[in-house]
């Protein structure tokens, strides 16, 4: 045997052999359900968060994602109102402030429409409809009889005697607020004309009239506690400046005033501000 035979029979033999690979533990769907996993435990304690805020807090995120449009409005950099920061506990207060009034003022608008609708679905109340004023201002949801005419659709002159027809217009009222959570001021206003002498005068008159408003509307459904004031203003705040003795001065008003967040009640700028969370 030659030795350059002998060299290669001597020689070792290699033998590589490649793994094949799989693409790192089965293909990596692991991954998809551990980000799955995730996300649920996200989703749950972002639900334990939520469910242990007060109910007025609730109320806000609730308002925001009932009206986004209408909350974006007051926003014109386009930002998430509920975009805190990273702590839940630093909180803007105007944001929360506006989110509120927002939500607040969504819900006065379906009572307006409610209660317009209800006016012309009543045959005794459609012609009423037109001394019913109602609108929303920056103080809140405001209901107006107006006396018209002859003046004597819900007092008669010189009365605080609810007329039958200005009864059933104040209880189709109350049944359409009565759900609302804010409080109530009522006022009583007189047109220009002296009336009476002595110890009862327009004052006694205007503040008599909205009482007599405000027992109907207790009658009607109201909560009592929700009525914070009954105010008289005889002639001092005229609706018809111009015209002083205009039957469009002889009017009683209905205020829901926008309902602060309690989460903002006694709140000083410069407080340190938090929301309560589960457990506390």
């Amino acid at each position: 045997m030659s030795a350059a035979k002998k060299g290669k029979e001597s020689r070792p033999i290699i033998v590589v052999r490649k793994k094949a690979h799989h693409g790192g533990h089965h293909g990596g769907s692991w991954k998809v359900a551990y980000a799955d996993f995730v996300t649920a435990m996200m989703a749950f304690f972002l639900v334990m968060w939520i469910l242990g805020m007060d109910s007025h807090t609730k109320d806000l995120i609730q308002g925001y994602f009932t009206n986004p449009v209408g909350f974006k409005k007051a926003y014109s950099s386009g930002e998430n109102p509920l975009s805190m920061g990273n702590s839940p506990s630093n909180l803007d207060v105007r944001r929360i402030a506006l989110l509120a009034r927002d939500f607040q003022r969504v819900r006065f608008e379906q009572v307006r429409e409610q209660i317009r609708r209800r006016l012309s679905d009543d045959a005794e109340l459609r012609a009423l409809a037109g001394q019913v004023e109602i609108v929303i201002t920056r103080e809140g949801l405001r209901i107006e009889l107006l006396e018209a005419g002859e003046g004597n659709t819900f007092f008669a002159t010189g009365s605080a005697t609810v007329t039958p027809a200005a009864e059933r217009l104040l209880v189709t009222i109350a049944e359409s607020i009565a759900d609302l959570p804010n409080p109530i001021v009522i006022e009583g206003h007189t047109d220009a004309r002296p009336y009476g002498s002595g110890a009862y005068t327009n004052w006694e008159l205007s503040a008599d009239r909205a009482n007599a408003a405000r027992r109907v509307l207790t009658a009607g459904g109201v909560d009592p506690e929700r009525v914070t004031e009954v105010r008289g203003y005889a002639d001092r705040d005229l609706r018809l400046p111009h015209a002083p003795l205009a039957a469009a001065n002889r009017r009683v008003s209905i205020l829901l005033p926008f309902q602060e967040p309690k989460l903002l009640q006694n709140y000083h700028p410069g407080d340190p501000l938090s929301i309560p969370r589960a457990g506390n």
